[in-house]
């Protein structure tokens, strides 16, 4: 009989470090506080009731195990609302995200409205003034028109009528003429094209609205020139002769 309970004992034994390990498996946040259970002890000159024996064994298996599956969903409660947190400040943070997001995105877009508004309206007052300067060249030309005729045609009358009006136009013309060459030319060259011309009559204009300027300043000078002589000669007249800086006149 001894021999017998020595085996169970070391039966038990076993049992009860694979079961540790397969707890030990099963949970490896913290070691669970198992309640200690005295082994029973074999009763000294009775007989033994391995039945009893057993069955404690199983309680106190039991037991173990139950106190390990209860700290495993304690564990586990613990971790899944550890996780519904973390989701939901996740989720928090994604929405705080996404408003920054909308805030910035409509501050840019009023930042580009308000750039837009600011570039047309510079643009409309470039293309008024443009515009003004226009008509005021247009209506300096036409003015000075009939003046520089008038003044053509004396010129011409001191070059004993080498060359009139008509055909030094001509000859300008000729020169300043280009070649519109546009045959071969699709869209996308018609509008280079045209922007080329538009370029060039705009240079050709303000050339000429500077000449015309340059011509008033002179004529202005030479008005104010024989002013001058005119005002000299009555005094010359109205005094007669005399010693002007030290000079007979």
């Amino acid at each position: 009989h001894l021999t017998s309970l020595e085996e169970d004992e070391e039966q038990g034994e076993e049992g009860e470090t694979v079961m540790l390990c397969f707890n030990l498996t099963l949970t490896c946040v913290k070691v669970p506080v198992v309640p200690q259970i005295a082994a029973p002890k074999i009763p000294e000159g009775e007989r033994v009731d391995f039945d009893d024996i057993h069955r404690k064994r199983m309680e106190k298996d039991l037991l173990e195990l139950q106190t390990l599956i209860d700290v495993h969903f304690e564990q586990r409660k613990r971790e899944e609302e550890e996780l519904i947190g973390l989701k939901e400040r996740i989720e928090r943070r994604r929405a705080e995200r996404a408003e920054q997001q909308r805030v910035r995105a409509e501050k840019e877009r009023d930042r580009q409205t308000r750039l837009a508004a600011e570039r047309q309206r510079k643009e409309d007052e470039e293309a008024k003034k443009r515009a003004e300067d226009e008509a005021k060249k247009k209506k300096v030309l036409s003015n000075m028109g009939a003046h520089f005729g008038g003044f053509l045609a004396k010129v011409e009358q001191r070059r004993g009528k080498r060359q009139t009006g008509r055909e030094i136009k001509k000859m300008t013309l000729a020169e300043r003429r280009k070649p519109l060459a546009v045959e071969n030319l699709r869209e996308d060259g018609l509008r280079e094209k045209a922007k080329e011309l538009w370029e060039w009559i705009y240079q050709l204009e303000s050339e000429k609205f500077d000449l015309t300027e340059k011509m008033k300043r002179q004529k202005y000078e030479i008005n104010v020139l024989l002013n001058r002589i005119q005002h000299a000669q009555k005094f010359k007249k109205g005094h007669g002769k005399g010693k002007v800086g030290g000079r007979w006149k």
